[in-house]
């Protein structure tokens, strides 16, 4: 139970990635060749060669897991294939963050594909595509998509030059009327390197800090302060020394949720964060994830690790002796409020990768575990401030309680983001703020005592503290109601889906034009002779969301795009099929995009050299870059400035 749940979040944590100035690897080469013995029968040779370091999945995995290897065949009438041979056997072990038993090969394979042909009247080529996903110890990238293709000829022949290989794969065909403006750019010189919509370090440390205390308020922690921190104190008659070892005892759970976000840098890597960022797969995991929990606080049922374990590392603590007694000790805490620390720590972990650095995770748990070990080590210290501490009671439970509202209204988010990249249409604007408007009422007048759960003890009067949270949680649910008839609510635009989903709107809309195809947004631009700005976005991208509420929103913004500007924004995670799938070279290989959001994605790798978003870049409307790119920055007035300069060097040309 314990690694399904916490597999679950690693694998989530994703979902809001860091935009980080991502580079394009291509650790995974393919080669393929076919052998026909006669007229009907045949091999398929397909060899993958790995960088020292990666390796590709198995054949067949379980369902939760990696993607698997596959070869996938356009012809299924009038032909038999046979069981990909792989040249040597898989590794297979269990693997820790899926919990899944996982085959892999970590070193260059070949596998061979005989097929027979039953009616040659329907068959004259061999064509499909194949379907991996490379990985290291760090990162992976994305899953990938080789096309192969060779005619079946009359004769019996051996295709084995590489040259001659390459020209039975059909010639890329992006577009025939417009090839000129996918072409690669030079992009203007500038600060090519800027770091990208990323979070200062002392930000993530001071929102682990936070999420720590927040901890430490439920009924899974605080009543074990006192437990603990009177084991030390009657364990020693020396009081140094039992300070020494509740100081020893902080200091080891700051090390245990060190290593869980370092484990996380390690599995993941800061490329994978950013792959990850619009995957509307993670996304909806995430929010039934939360759901669950929210379900959980609210009193449904409890999440607990097995007793087994808690009770093992226990009686291991009380068989050793020294540090590694308080090592132990340390664990049976983090075990035992895992049910209260879980989403806190998921969801902490989300915004932290959102840092932008490979080092973000890391110091959000340093702060998180920082706050959670300080209470232990100064009651020990201070053992006079015990008599002081609240007890524990209901408003433990109202903690929790709280927490659940909070998780319930973050879960929508991330379903949020999932709906818009597949289209389905069931969370729009108004409906998303309409559930926050309900859920944030309902959290005022639960603290406020006029909503109670079946385990929640009655409120017999308001306290101050309780009546000003109540407050805030009433009057934000007010300050949202505007926006269900379209208003802007910048202050929480990186979480409401974007404006264009608002079904009425009273507040007008953008007042410029806005394409959301290429080619379309090229042609106006060359018919009205204007300069294009491009917004490469994605559904799942909270920086964009971020950049749309607080900059692309305001007049001043507005009214430069909408007098000089031809706006084209480009969703890279859309999962909308083409109407015809599109092969194309990139890196020596064949690609194979069938979604529209694959189309974006690679105008962006071939054409600009990147794959983070946001990113924003002007052309003119020939399709040359005439400024460097931006990226997330809520500076307004550069912004503006970026614009007027574009518009300034689109006037010299």
């Amino acid at each position: 139970m314990k690694k399904s749940i916490i597999s679950a979040i690693l694998l989530v944590l994703a979902t809001l990635c860091p935009n980080v100035y991502a580079q394009i690897v291509d650790p995974i080469q393919w080669q393929h060749r076919i052998e026909q013995k006669s007229d009907t029968e045949g091999t398929l040779y397909f060899a993958a060669t790995l960088e020292k370091g990666w390796h590709i999945y198995g054949l067949k995995l379980p369902d939760g897991g990696p993607l698997p290897t596959k070869f996938v065949f356009d012809q299924k009438d009038g032909i038999e294939f046979g069981d990909p041979q792989p040249s040597i056997e898989p590794i297979t072990k269990t693997d820790v963050v899926f919990n899944l038993r996982l085959s892999w090969w970590d070193k260059d394979v070949s596998f061979a594909v005989p097929y027979k042909i039953t009616d040659k009247a329907k068959i004259d080529k061999i064509s499909g595509i194949i379907s991996f996903q490379g990985c290291n110890d760090q990162s992976c990238i994305a899953p990938s998509k080789i096309v192969f293709s060779y005619p079946i000829k009359s004769d019996t022949i051996t295709e084995t030059n590489e040259e001659k290989q390459e020209t039975n794969i059909s010639e890329p065909n992006i577009s025939e009327d417009n090839t000129d403006l996918w072409a690669p750019v030079n992009l203007p010189k500038g600060d090519e390197n800027a770091e990208i919509g990323t979070q200062p370090w002392w930000y993530i440390f001071l929102l682990g800090f936070g999420g720590g205390f927040i901890a430490l308020l439920t009924p899974c922690v605080w009543p074990l302060i006192p437990m603990t921190v009177s084991f030390f104190l009657k364990k020693n008659s020396n009081k140094s020394k039992s300070i020494r070892e509740a100081m020893l005892y902080g200091v080891s759970i700051i090390v245990i949720y060190l290593l869980l976000g370092l484990t996380i840098t390690a599995i993941f890597g800061a490329s994978k964060l950013n792959e990850l960022a619009t995957n509307a797969i993670f996304n909806l995991a995430f929010f039934f994830l939360l759901l669950v929990f929210a379900i959980s606080f609210f009193g449904a049922f409890d999440i607990k690790l097995p007793s087994k374990w808690s009770t093992s590392v226990d009686n291991k603590a009380e068989s050793t002796t020294g540090l590694l007694s308080i090592f132990f000790m340390a664990f049976t805490l983090a075990l035992v409020s895992f049910s209260c620390t879980g989403p806190i720590i998921g969801t902490l972990l989300v915004e932290a990768a959102s840092s932008g650095d490979i080092v973000g995770p890391a110091i959000g748990m340093t702060g998180f575990a920082l706050a959670l070990a300080l209470p232990f080590t100064l009651f020990a210290i201070f053992p006079s401030w015990l008599k002081e501490m609240p007890k524990s009671g209901g408003w433990l439970n109202s903690v929790k309680v709280v927490l659940g509202f909070l998780e319930l209204a973050l879960s929508l988010k991330f379903l949020s983001v999932a709906d818009l990249a597949y289209g389905w249409g069931i969370l729009d604007r108004e409906v998303f703020i309409c559930l926050w408007v309900i859920i944030f009422a309902m959290l005022g007048f639960y603290l406020l005592g006029k909503l109670r759960f079946s385990h929640d003890t009655p409120v017999e009067h308001t306290s101050i503290f309780r009546f000003f949270l109540a407050m805030t949680s009433l009057s934000f649910s007010l300050y949202l109601i505007p926006g269900l008839w379209g208003a802007p609510l910048k202050s929480v635009s990186a979480f409401v889906p974007p404006l264009y989903t608002q079904d009425f709107n009273l507040y007008g809309d953008n007042n410029f034009v806005e394409f959301d195809n290429y080619e379309e947004g090229m042609a106006y631009a060359s018919k009205k002779n204007l300069p294009v700005l491009i917004d490469f976005s994605g559904y799942g991208c909270v920086n964009c969301r971020k950049m749309e509420g607080a900059v692309f929103d305001t007049e001043e913004v507005k009214e430069i795009i909408s007098q000089n500007y031809v706006l084209i924004k480009l969703m890279v995670d859309d999962k909308q099929s083409l109407d015809k799938p599109m092969d194309v070279k990139e890196n020596g290989k064949t690609v194979r995009l069938s979604t529209i959001g694959d189309k974006w994605s690679f105008l962006q790798r071939h054409k600009f050299g990147a794959n983070s978003q946001p990113y924003y870049i002007i052309l003119d409307n020939k399709g040359n870059a005439i400024s460097t790119p931006a990226y997330y920055d809520e500076n307004l007035p550069e912004f503006i400035n970026w614009l007027n300069t574009g518009i300034e060097n689109y006037n010299k040309d």
